[in-house]
């Protein structure tokens, strides 16, 4: 493995680093001048360590004894990740997931806009869903090469993914936010970043079901049952 490799970034780290973000924009909002690494393990509950070397990859330097300035923070966390820019993407899918996306104002402080939804449907296409233009699919590829379009969000059922992301690779899609339960075929040069709901939804149920199982068994020791 080269240097270069050794450089790029786990991708834990950069979800953590969004985590800070939030964390660091509520207290700016609170008047918050500077913050440790010790406060941001606190709040995210980590270790100090997995902080510190997570802040060091957006080479950002903390002050001894003070910390580091929230807004210096803010700022070298959304440089590194490529927040502090603007992208324009489309969504895919004017169904209900594709609806709700459409309606969530968070994307552009997040660096992202949502500039038209495409969707096969005759009753979707030609209306507007939250201000935002929903065009038939026949359009995608035009209108990505008019806007420079290299970002497209997938909300279509599982038997229409890979064709619609095999249109959105011809169109000259780069990135695609997938949110269908299908693994994707693309070629190399373009990245498919996976959503998967059914997952998470699994991870939660276990979790939960081992805090029942904890709290009964606890309490069967205590003598409560």
């Amino acid at each position: 493995m080269n240097a270069d490799m050794k450089k790029v970034p786990k991708i834990p780290s950069i979800r953590r680093l969004a985590n800070y973000l939030h964390l660091l924009k509520k207290m700016r909002e609170d008047s918050k001048e500077h913050v440790s690494t010790t406060l941001l393990a606190k709040e995210t509950h980590l270790e100090p360590i997995v902080v510190r070397k997570d802040l060091e990859i957006t080479g950002i330097s903390g002050q001894p004894g003070v910390g580091y300035r929230v807004d210096h923070l803010i700022a070298a966390i959304e440089k590194f990740i490529g927040w502090n820019n603007t992208s324009e993407a489309f969504i895919v899918g004017a169904g209900s997931l594709g609806r709700a996306l459409l309606g969530y104002k968070g994307f552009e402080s997040h660096g992202l806009k949502v500039l038209a939804a495409f969707d096969c449907d005759p009753s979707k296409t030609d209306t507007e869903i939250h201000g935002v233009p929903v065009f038939e699919m026949e359009k995608l590829p035009n209108l990505a090469a008019r806007l420079n379009i290299r970002m497209a969000i997938l909300c279509v059922p599982e038997k229409s993914a890979q064709s619609c992301a095999d249109m959105l690779v011809s169109a000259g899609i780069k990135g695609i936010w997938n949110f269908s339960p299908v693994n994707l075929k693309v070629p190399a040069g373009v990245v498919v970043q996976n959503e998967d709901l059914a997952s998470s939804l699994a991870v939660l149920s276990f979790k939960l079901s081992k805090n029942i199982q904890r709290a009964a068994e606890e309490a069967a020791a205590n003598g409560v049952l």
